[in-house]
């Protein structure tokens, strides 16, 4: 029997106190009494965050009369049974304020919300299709506001939405309802077809954008993803939906969107020449987000089928869902032209740099920095480059380290690019979940190479990544540029002028000579220091010289002996080796 569709209705209720107001009516509720609930999390951000708490106000009615609702937990709702059966509306005031691309947000400029922070959940109906009256704010204030989703809208139902409107729109079930965030607003908008797809940018906030380089350089872009995993592209619609403010950076997946958030000068402007580093950012940033459609969207984890959105769901294979797409998202770029060789060697070295100036590539494995994101990844603290391992940066490092060993040893005939595709077809198109081992099998399977070891060591185990060996039979060199002054082993902060430790690193001078997170330095061998001298005081030492330092500890003066270490590696650079050869050729096409 066809479900009744689950009808929910959102609105701004007050710009100023930054409330929406949303209703979600159930046709066949439970007569023993009816569980809501708002979700914990957001997939793609591992974090419990328990949207609930923004929640205001909360009431629920059946045939117009007031209906109890008892709250059983900090994120569900039970109404009282209903002897006499009938529709039930819950209506909630939710506060909006987050402006990330994670929350909900609202103010007399724009709204923006994704669903885990306004929709409530019908235990039980999951499954139902649902149907989302989006309606605008009141007053004249915001008449010139318009949609941006990449919800289809409600077509053969009343109050159909036409596109970029207010009104209906539709989603086949609660997954589908909560992996689409809307903006509202009066945005730019600019449009491309990639692979036949329409695709569309929509640009809230202050920017002068050159809305049609963007556009010719995202379509590059999505053209080559949709090419490499195949054609026809698994939406029919795609959506970027920016928010450009002052400094900001940020982005989160969704099955034919994005979210993103980025500094305005960023974009591209007018009349800019060449590609600026802010740009390339940029760039990556959407690359990224975009090859999530189907490397994390739809090839996903086993642990995350389905969603369990009331708490966390553990599993080991963020270094690979998140630093396989981190390798793909510059590759991306090179491949499709967007950049050059030297910049991608650059971004490369970069990834390189900053996995290897952390203690804490030695204490954590990929596997358990994946499984622990809930509690130390999206929780950082000072002490969090000794002990964490980002499953980002250090993937992207095991991608390219396998992509290398597939290619050598099967003289190019085999790739990470082969694996990708492999798992598109057995889980991406079927829905089957990707278990912990299956990525090292298909590898081993498309290749005919025991990977054992190597997955052993990348993902399990704490040593150092052989790229410079791997490299070097693509013609690619691997050196360090040493910094010039010797070590005190921290990580500094500036504001005021005042120099702060923001992270003292392992088995370093500061922290063997008793120096803390969150002191203050005030002076080495009673010349004072600041964040613009202190690079110059110290290149007048020698490694192993013992220097005097003056620091705050909250309101105490403290006084350390510092024995400095020698300068760190430095900075990775990547270089050409030698002519260019099919290999190179064929694993950059540059």
């Amino acid at each position: 029997m066809k479900k009744p569709p689950i009808r929910y209705s959102i609105k701004p209720l007050s710009t100023q106190a930054h409330t929406f107001e949303v209703r979600c009516n159930v046709a066949n509720p439970d007569p023993a009494g009816q569980r809501f609930a708002l979700p914990a999390w957001i997939p793609g951000s591992y974090l419990i965050r328990d949207f609930a708490r923004h929640i205001v106000a909360i009431r629920a009615e059946s045939g117009g009369k007031p209906l109890r609702l008892n709250k059983i937990d900090k994120h569900t709702w039970q109404t009282a049974p209903m002897r006499n059966g009938g529709p039930m509306t819950v209506t909630a005031e939710i506060y909006a304020w987050d402006l990330s691309v994670r929350g909900a947000h609202l103010d007399q400029t724009h709204a923006f919300f994704n669903g885990t922070s306004v929709f409530l959940r019908v235990h039980g109906q999951e499954d139902a299709p649902c149907l989302l009256d989006i309606q605008p704010p009141a007053g004249n204030a915001c008449k010139d506001w318009r949609i941006a989703t990449a919800l289809e809208p409600a077509h053969g139902e009343q109050g159909c939405a036409r596109l970029h409107g207010f009104g209906l729109y539709r989603a086949a079930g609660y997954d589908e309802l909560i992996d689409h965030p809307v903006e509202m607003g009066s945005f730019t908008l600019a449009r491309f077809k990639a692979c036949g797809v329409p695709h569309e940018i929509a640009i809230s906030g202050h920017h002068d954008c050159d809305l049609e380089r963007l556009s010719a350089d995202l379509k590059r872009i999505c053209e080559w993803q949709i090419r490499f995993f195949g054609e026809p592209a698994p939406m029919s619609r795609y959506v970027f939906l920016v928010t450009a403010v002052g400094e900001g950076y940020g982005g989160l997946e969704h099955r034919a969107s994005s979210a993103l958030l980025c500094s305005r000068n960023d974009l591209p402007y007018p009349g800019m020449q060449g590609l600026s580093e802010g740009y390339r950012t940029f760039l990556g940033l959407c690359s990224h987000e975009y090859f999530h459609t189907w490397n994390v969207k739809r090839i996903k984890p086993a642990a995350f089928m389905p969603y369990q959105l009331e708490r966390e769901n553990y599993t080991t294979l963020l270094w690979a869902f998140e630093g396989f797409t981190s390798y793909y998202d510059d590759l991306a770029l090179l491949r499709s032209g967007v950049i050059e060789l030297k910049d991608w060697l650059e971004l490369t070295a970069k990834t390189i740099g900053n996995v290897e100036s952390g203690p804490g590539r030695r204490q954590q494995t990929l596997a358990e920095s994946s499984f622990d994101a809930w509690s130390k990844f999206y929780r950082p603290d000072e002490n969090t480059p000794n002990a964490v391992v980002s499953y980002y940066a250090k993937g992207a490092l095991v991608a390219l380290a396998l992509d290398l060993t597939l290619r050598r040893k099967t003289h190019g005939k085999i790739s990470l690019d082969d694996t990708m595709r492999a798992l598109w077809q057995r889980h991406g198109k079927t829905g089957i979940g990707v278990a912990e081992d299956d990525i090292r099998l298909i590898s081993e399977e498309l290749s005919g190479i025991n990977l054992r070891r190597f997955f052993a060591d990348a993902v399990h185990g704490t040593g150092e990544l052989p790229l410079k060996k791997l490299l070097a039979p693509f013609a690619i060199k691997l050196d360090w540029e040493a910094a010039k002054a010797p070590s005190l082993g921290i990580k500094i902060t500036s504001e005021n002028n005042e120099l702060k430790l923001a992270t003292v690193y392992s088995e370093g001078a500061a922290q063997a000579a008793g120096l803390s997170a969150g002191d203050i330095l005030l002076a080495i061998d009673g010349l004072r220091v600041t964040p613009a001298s202190i690079d110059r005081q110290l290149a007048r030492y020698q490694p192993g010289d013992s220097i005097k330092v003056h620091a705050f500890r909250r309101d105490e003066l403290m006084e350390f002996k510092v024995r400095l270490d020698p300068p760190p590696a430095g900075t990775a650079k990547l270089t050409l080796g030698g002519k260019s050869d099919r290999l190179r050729r064929e694993w950059l096409g540059a």
